[in-house]
């Protein structure tokens, strides 16, 4: 159910072009002057993590700019993080007690108290995490249990946030592909409130095989184990659980394609490092078919 719920917040690069073991790509040809890359990322690795990519910190010097989903430091000012904080809230004055049936919220109680030792009936959980949406919820469970399987684990210093910040301190431009509004109503938004309840029933319902998805794909993302990512990212259950066709092009292949009509203007200007959820590369719809598609040449960097 991790990867239903959680890849919002965690995706993970899986190969094309018979590339069994890569996570940086170079971009040449058509119109482009030097040479752009690209990156898949896995959203919660520690930024040391580039010190393990074959070429990338030749690629980070290389390039001109760098691109990520979204300019991080839009997220960090009173605004954005209101904004963020704000479309995690269900609307109006509604709590978890009004959206979920007394059932539901003992099962989501019973999760809670394994994950944190505490749940909805304790006053201080129900005042920081009572009006939460499901999603936000989901996200946040998700977060709490890699934390707990990884005690280092720095917010501050994630693999996303090295690329933008070796940028500024190279005086290097740092762009956006999307809004921040954008991927809120993404990551938040995008479902209805019944779809959203549905699918974080199914986290707090399989504790065990949730932990067990997380721990595969990470330690599959960090050993650069390629296939293995991508038996996980298509095992369905055939139930409920399983994301829509719908689900997940409005979370991959939608955005994929909508990159793809600014990517080119953005290497043409300027030789740029693409850093985007590594979920995003794979694939007849992931970035590096619709590039190839498109007429560039795109290289794993050894």
């Amino acid at each position: 159910m991790i990867r239903k719920i959680a890849i919002t917040a965690i995706m993970f690069t899986l190969s094309i072009l018979g590339i069994n073991a890569q996570l940086l790509y170079k971009i040449s040809g058509k119109d482009i002057k030097k040479p752009s890359y690209i990156v898949g990322t896995f959203h919660v690795a520690p930024a040391s993590f580039v010190d393990s990519i074959p070429g990338l910190r030749a690629a980070m010097d290389d390039a001109e700019q760098v691109c990520g989903e979204l300019e991080m430091k839009d997220m960090m000012t009173p605004e954005g993080m209101q904004k963020m904080m704000s479309a995690m809230m269900l609307e109006g004055d509604k709590t978890v007690k009004d959206v979920f049936s007394a059932d539901e919220l003992n099962r989501i109680n019973a999760y809670m108290r394994e994950l944190l030792t505490v749940d909805f009936t304790n006053p201080m959980i129900e005042q920081q995490m009572g009006k939460m949406s499901p999603s936000a919820l989901a996200q946040q469970f998700t977060l709490i249990t890699y934390i707990k399987k990884n005690p280092t684990f720095n917010p501050q210093d994630l693999i996303d946030n090295a690329f933008q910040k070796y940028a500024q301190e190279k005086q290097k431009p740092v762009i956006g592909l999307e809004t921040l509004d954008f991927q809120i109503n993404t990551l938040f938004k995008g479902k209805t409130l019944e779809r959203q309840k549905e699918l974080l029933l199914c986290m707090v319902d399989n504790p065990k095989y949730n932990e067990q998805m997380l721990d595969e794909m990470a330690k599959a993302y960090f050993s650069f184990n390629i296939n293995k990512l991508q038996e996980l990212m298509d095992e369905k259950e055939n139930n409920q659980c399983d994301s829509t066709p719908e689900e997940k092009d409005e979370l991959l292949g939608k955005r994929n394609r909508d990159w793809l009509t600014k990517m080119p203007a953005i290497m043409s200007a300027k030789s740029t490092l693409f850093h985007v959820g590594a979920g995003h590369l794979p694939g007849d719809n992931g970035v590096l078919k619709l590039l190839s598609d498109a007429g560039y040449t795109v290289e794993a960097v050894k």
